[in-house]
């Protein structure tokens, strides 16, 4: 589960050119602006990732001016965005440990303070793709579809020695998938199943394809009691749609059949069965850190341009068969976001 809020340890501090009042400290594989002098290497802080939502109170009132948020889905708080500050660009937030005195004293390297300090993921659905009437959460066998950012976790990175990998394009949409299951069919948002009634763009396009049907086909030829897939639906209207497109077009990135994560190969034959897209493969290889040792090897793979030349979001990196990760806790994954795509989103 990802960690919003957690504590961490301050590895680096550096000086940023022509700034008296503010340097650069470093945690995990992300860089944050900090006051002058308000930590120094090796010190525990809360660090605050990208996307959280924070509660009101004086700790983050300084954030008012730029961060400040009110909406009906997720109340007051304040919106944790990268930023960038006299050139350089800030990933979270970092704050002593010793201003949330509810965080236990006995509180050790890597605990997740989400919960205890109120913080949330920031959630606001996009109403042309997740519009309709919700009918429940997630079905089980369609979990959540959050990768673990390298930055996160760097030593994902060493996770991957002596696999064969692929890195596919991570699609700037929505995320959306479908799934059957002893003869009922699902569709879901981010973090709800919907109705079929007339009001999502998401079924519209199911629909239009015939993608429940050759669902139901594939399932009954291939002896499969459980089958889902999760992509990203792309279209115009989304993230104000860097991919340049003219009509809507979901891709898939996770098939599962039987409550397993398939591998590369089967997940390319299955879409290619149903006549579904798929995320582009942009590379295949061996010893993934043999060749992309650090977080900085990664950023500068993950930039890049769409097709039709709309800034692309970065990349995600998988093993081609399965392996279950301590690290995480789950199948072998990451995603590396382009600082460049970060700063243009910002805009």
């Amino acid at each position: 589960m990802r960690k919003l809020a957690s504590i961490q340890r301050i590895w680096k501090i550096e000086p940023i050119e022509g700034a008296d009042r503010i340097e650069l400290a470093h945690v995990l594989g992300w860089q944050c602006v900090v006051n002058k002098g308000q930590f120094k290497e090796q010190d525990l802080a809360v660090y605050f990732e990208v996307d959280s939502f924070l509660p009101i109170r004086p700790e983050f009132e300084f954030m008012r001016a730029s961060s400040y948020k009110n909406t009906n889905i997720m109340g007051e708080g304040f919106r944790l965005r990268t930023m960038k500050f006299r050139g350089q660009i800030s990933q979270g937030l970092l704050l002593p440990v010793l201003e949330f005195p509810e965080i236990p004293a006995e509180a050790e390297l890597g605990t997740d303070v989400s919960e205890v300090l109120g913080v949330r993921k920031w959630e606001i659905e996009e109403k042309i793709t997740t519009g309709g009437t919700v009918i429940g959460t997630l079905p089980y066998d369609i979990p959540h579809t959050d990768e673990t950012r390298v930055q996160t976790e760097p030593g994902l990175i060493q996770a991957f020695a002596g696999l064969e990998y692929y890195i596919s394009t991570k699609m700037d949409g929505s995320s959306h998938s479908i799934g059957l299951d002893e003869d009922e069919f699902h569709v879901t948002g981010h973090n709800y199943e919907y109705k079929d009634d007339g009001t999502s763009a998401f079924y519209e396009l199911i629909n239009k394809r015939g993608i429940r049907e050759k669902l139901e086909a594939f399932a009954e030829e291939n002896g499969l009691r459980t089958i889902t897939l999760q992509g990203e639906l792309c279209a115009p209207g989304i993230q104000k749609n860097p991919l340049k497109l003219t009509s809507p077009e979901w891709y898939v990135f996770t098939v599962r059949e039987d409550g397993k994560r398939v591998g590369l190969e089967r997940m390319l034959k299955v879409c290619e069965a149903l006549q579904i897209e798929h995320v582009p493969i942009e590379e295949t290889g061996f010893d993934l850190p043999s060749k992309y040792p650090t977080v900085d090897a990664l950023l500068e793979r993950a930039d890049g341009e769409y097709p039709k030349g709309g800034k692309k979001e970065g990349i995600v990196i998988r093993p081609t068969e399965p392996v279950y990760c301590e690290l995480i806790s789950a199948s072998l994954s990451m995603k590396v976001v382009s600082n460049k795509y970060l700063l243009k989103k910002e805009k």
